[in-house]
């Protein structure tokens, strides 16, 4: 038997979250809301870090836009450090195959 997973909107873990600021007592709100208390813990921690960036979805953390551009800069500088490496190896076969036709 499988469990599906439940799925909640932006605006309930916002108002669950703004509950459990209120009342002060996470335990009380997360049983009247029938979740458990750990969501509204982890949903307060995802406020507290960045409150205009919460609840992105999908389970994909939304990014900045410096966040964005470093994480595509390192991408740009990861594909062309392996660009030069793969030239750097052509170049020593092309030249041990030209040392190996002179040498004859």
């Amino acid at each position: 038997m499988t469990k599906t997973r439940r799925v909640f909107t932006k605006e309930f873990k916002q108002k669950a979250v703004e509950l459990s600021n209120v009342r002060g007592n996470t335990q009380e709100v997360a049983r009247e809301l029938g979740i458990g208390a750990e969501l509204i813990y982890r949903w307060r921690k995802e406020v507290r870090h960045n409150a205009d960036l919460a609840f992105g979805g999908n389970g994909k953390a939304q990014l900045t836009p410096e966040q964005k551009e470093l994480a595509r800069l390192k991408r740009e500088l990861a594909d062309i450090k392996m660009e030069r490496d793969i030239l750097k190896k052509a170049v020593s076969i092309f030249s041990a195959s030209d040392r190996k036709s002179t040498n004859s």
